[in-house]
């Protein structure tokens, strides 16, 4: 029987660059799944953790950068058929500090692009979707009118 759980994050660090959002892209590292491959910020989220809470750690821990404000932004399904799983990953938008990015063994390079350049890196389609959905959710700068309700932090 396939189980269905939510196991994972996916975070979009942000910042503001000349009234616009770059994203910081990292590219895998020789010899972790996936090697070379672009992505955002990915982890599990680990027993009695909250999802937000899950985010902000990996950002930490990937980038070594602060998440001053985090956004829902959306749900993922995968299946991860070598433990015959569908995890759900839940998609935030993290903005966060300016600082030296210091990446974990996970990654080989991290670099600040647009929105555009991003989606074009992107291995997972579904990363440049949820990347798309949070540029266009925090277009103003902020949530605007549903800020309350796409804040978490």
């Amino acid at each position: 029987m396939i189980e269905a759980r939510v196991a994972t994050v996916d975070v979009y660090p942000l910042r503001r660059h000349e009234n616009a959002w770059r994203t910081l892209v990292l590219e895998r590292a020789p010899n972790t799944r996936c090697t070379g491959a672009w992505e955002a910020v990915h982890g599990h989220i680990e027993a009695g953790e909250r999802p937000e809470d899950a985010a902000i750690r990996e950002v930490a821990e990937e980038t070594g950068l602060v998440v001053t404000h985090l956004y829902n932004v959306t749900v993922q399904p995968f299946y991860l058929h070598t433990m015959d799983v569908v995890t759900l990953a839940v998609a935030f938008a993290g903005i966060v500090d300016e600082g030296v990015v210091h990446l974990s063994g996970e990654h080989a390079r991290a670099e600040w692009v647009s929105i555009d350049d991003a989606i074009a890196r992107y291995a997972w389609p579904r990363s440049a979707a949820a990347l798309r959905d949070a540029a266009y959710l925090l277009r103003s700068g902020d949530g605007g009118p549903v800020d309350d309700v796409l804040r978490v932090r």
